[in-house]
């Protein structure tokens, strides 16, 4: 039995598409129209720009030629993303996956992006991809990877992204042992040096209770979590503050704190001076998707854009040190860098992006967000 995956030659002959694209197709061939057509990708909203390698596998091999920004690159409302040009019917049936590509992993980076600069330094750990489907794990600790988190939880990234995972331990564990204490001694035997010690802190007791129960009881504990559910939580702040307290006073100051657990924007914003660290699952895993859409903007060399869209080949130029973008038709010249480049001709991938290159580019830009002391700008609350 086979799990309901839609295996990648599907996408690539565009089994994935929308089915009006099939009617489209129909037509046009019909009656023989078929222009050299400029498609741009937009949105209405900012984000991180991430998915473009896969769009061009998608496309390689077919005669057309792409424009993109690099992978990782702050985008603001109505900038094209992607510019595709080509004969429309050679691209027509894979709009959907080309948005899909992107439009998902472009909102992980972002909500990724949003909790690192929320987080005033500290770390934020991937831990959501059980809220998605398994075959996009990679895709989503990728994503969340190059937005800025500073370490995933799924194993498959190792495999599929050559990053070492990390994690703590569950609930389940220590359940099965029936004593805390117990699960924490074994975990601290068992596990290899070099793995940190974070002692989950919650399971029976209040964790304040537990916290001292560990560093009291077991050899070595780097730090502990807190995985408080909704239904206990009350003042988490408090809580947070009462377990420092109590680590301290007993000479363990080098203790780290570590909260997970329905995680929100303003629990890190509200938590970042007390917790060294943050689990975010849902919210950023599970963002909600980027509304790209693509749109064509000319038609065999004239200008034409449907309602609430711009006509034209469009670039963007960036002046850094104000963070400020202005758009221009492609062969206009504008003040500062040029983020649109050719990356494919005539089905030829010309440039790939590196992962660990965009995630650079990324905390590039959010020193940048905070040298401009413009942080609110990107901290709506979600």
């Amino acid at each position: 039995m086979k799990f309901l995956i839609v295996e990648g030659d599907d996408i690539k002959h565009g089994l994935t598409t929308d089915k009006y694209f099939l009617w489209t197709e129909q037509v046009l061939r019909a009656k023989g129209v078929n222009p050299r057509v400029v498609a741009e990708v937009t949105t209405s909203s900012w984000g991180i720009f991430v998915g473009i390698n896969d769009v061009l596998k998608l496309l390689e091999g077919k005669p057309v030629d792409v424009y993109a920004m690099p992978e990782g690159c702050l985008f603001f409302p109505h900038e094209p993303v992607i510019t595709i040009v080509g004969r429309y019917l050679d691209f027509a049936r894979f709009e959907t996956a080309i948005l899909g590509f992107i439009c998902h992993p472009s909102a992980v980076a972002t909500q990724a992006f949003k909790f690192k600069l929320a987080s005033g330094g500290k770390k934020i750990l991937s831990f959501g991809t059980r809220r998605m489907h398994p075959a996009i794990s990679a895709v989503i600790e990728r994503s969340a990877y190059i937005g800025g988190v500073d370490g995933v939880s799924n194993v498959s990234a190792e495999k599929y992204l050559g990053i070492e995972s990390i994690g703590t331990m569950p609930h389940a564990m220590i359940i099965c042992f029936g004593n805390q204490v117990e699960a924490w001694k074994a975990y601290d035997e068992v596990v290899d040096k070099s793995v940190p010690r974070i002692m989950l802190v919650d399971t029976y007791y209040d964790e304040k209770t537990e916290a001292v129960l560990a560093v009291e009881n077991v050899d070595r504990v780097d730090g502990i979590r807190l995985d408080t559910p909704s239904s206990r939580r009350g003042n988490m702040r408090k809580i947070v503050e009462e377990v420092r307290w109590e680590l301290d006073i007993r000479g363990k100051r080098d203790v780290k704190i570590v909260v997970s657990g329905g995680l929100s924007l303003k629990d890190v914003l509200e938590l970042r001076d007390l917790v060294d660290a943050f689990g975010v699952g849902t919210a950023i895993a599970g963002a909600k998707p980027i509304d790209f859409a693509m749109d064509i903007v000319e038609r065999e060399g004239k200008f034409v854009a449907k309602r609430g869209k711009r006509g034209g080949m469009k670039q963007v130029y960036r002046i850094w040190d104000e963070l400020k973008d202005e758009i221009k038709l492609f062969n206009e010249k504008g003040e500062g860098e040029p983020l649109i480049q050719k990356v494919m001709e005539n089905g030829k991938i010309l440039k790939t992006f590196d992962m660990h290159e965009a995630r650079k580019f990324v905390l590039k830009q959010m020193e940048i967000i905070r040298e401009l002391g413009v942080e609110e700008r990107f901290l709506t609350c979600s």
